[in-house]
């Protein structure tokens, strides 16, 4: 299954990326988080604080996935 995959903000910075893809059997979107993070540069993903979404909308880690979806990863948004 193929997942496009988005870095937002600092996450983009430090994995040097603004989107790839992923082949995978994916399962649900924290799979996609850990096997991303288990890739050296990716260690950034691992924040407690990450936050995520599935086709846009924001979303838990444990959402299901299906081939074709985008998955994005970002760190907590604070306004002022």
């Amino acid at each position: 299954m193929s997942i496009h995959v988005l870095f937002f903000a600092r996450y983009s910075e430090a994995v040097g990326l603004d989107s790839l893809e992923v082949e995978g059997d994916f399962s649900t979107v924290d799979a996609v988080r850990q096997a991303l993070a288990a890739d050296p540069g990716f260690e950034v993903l691992n924040e407690a604080s990450l936050m995520c979404a599935r086709n846009q909308e924001l979303c838990a880690l444990d959402e299901p996935l299906q081939a074709g979806d985008e998955v994005a990863f970002f760190p907590p948004v604070t306004g002022g």
